[in-house]
């Protein structure tokens, strides 16, 4: 089923050679970058904006595990990346990542080739380059683990001022369904949970009771309008506009450009060396799918890189010579 639904799904192929290189088996959390994998909008104070992509870069470096160190540590040391994470942090020796963005303006991604909502899609860096911004730093270990890891509560939704979602619609989406959990697994008023409140304000607002209501703010009114200085709209909070036109229906993604990224990333991106072992790692899991899926997922990869495609049909076909043997 795995196989089944990529083959069908193209789109999903550059995501795909990420997990089976050598990127999908990151050693441990201080040696892994991370992405904001949406677009969102960044406004200025002049209700100016333009379109972002986050990335938070390691500066730990990059470091993978292969396939046998993985399975070793999965069967006999799951904890191992938290446990070199807290010790990290514990002794002093703070893991930080740079964060970057890059930049599109409207009229970019209006003439752009391809469409710059589509998450299974990434920017040039060419085109749009990484621009240094931050840095994130983890100096703290939880002293709870419970109150402070497992009722922590993110979403994509909450965004400070000047950030704002853009019509990405698998982020749209997100919105929504964060929350919606959030309220299944910690209680209507997960919000007020410490960990989940801000450290510096006080939220006001008309939502009150419900289960682990902590602050249902005093007697102040539940309704809006009213006449006992209840909190208002803030202007300066407000989102930004901007126009919306074009024809709205159903969009069929099977007709897109779903392959020369991906073969970018093969060709300009993996080494020698990471090829033969992303050829590897997808044939140790390719192989135990149907036949047919076997050469629907072929015919994808070599639309990617004529050479990929040869390399895989040539494991396969060791694979079924030695699966024979046995």
């Amino acid at each position: 089923m795995f196989w089944d639904f990529l083959t069908l799904r193209p789109e999903s192929l550059h995501q795909v050679m990420i997990l089976f290189s050598d990127r999908g088996i990151p050693d441990g959390y201080r040696h892994m970058n991370g992405y904001g994998s949406h677009t969102f909008k960044m406004v200025n104070s002049c209700d100016n904006a333009v379109y972002v992509k986050f990335h938070f870069k390691t500066d730990q470096g990059i470091k993978n595990l292969d396939v046998k160190r993985a399975r070793d540590l999965a069967a006999d040391d799951p904890d191992y990346s938290i446990r070199d994470l807290f010790n990290a942090i514990a002794n002093g020796n703070h893991p930080t990542w740079t964060l970057y963005i890059q930049v599109m303006t409207f009229e970019e991604a209006a003439a752009n080739k391809f469409n710059p909502f589509d998450i299974t899609k990434v920017w040039s860096h060419a085109d749009y380059p990484l621009i240094p911004v931050g840095k994130l730093v983890l100096n703290r270990n939880p002293t709870n683990y419970f109150a402070d890891i497992e009722q922590i509560a993110f979403s994509p939704a909450h965004m400070v001022p000047g950030i704002e979602p853009s019509p990405d619609k698998l982020l749209q989406g997100r919105l929504f369904s964060y929350s919606d959990t959030h309220r299944y697994r910690l209680g209507a008023n997960y919000l007020q949970l410490p960990v989940n409140c801000p450290y510096r304000s006080k939220v006001t607002n008309y939502q009150r009771d419900g289960p682990q209501a902590h602050d249902n703010q005093g007697s102040a009114p539940n309704y809006y309008p009213n006449s006992f200085s209840g909190p208002e709209q803030q202007p300066a909070y407000r989102m930004s506009s901007f126009d919306v036109s074009g024809a709205v229906a159903k969009y069929d993604l099977s007709n897109d450009d779903n392959y020369t990224q991906a073969g970018l990333l093969y060709r300009n991106v993996f080494p020698k060396d990471e090829q033969k072992r992303l050829v590897e790692n997808i044939v140790d899991n390719l192989k135990h799918a149907a036949d047919f899926l076997q050469e629907k997922a072929i015919y994808h990869f070599t639309q990617i890189d004529d050479g990929l495609g040869k390399e895989l049909r040539e494991h396969l076909k060791l694979a079924k010579c030695s699966k024979a043997n046995l």
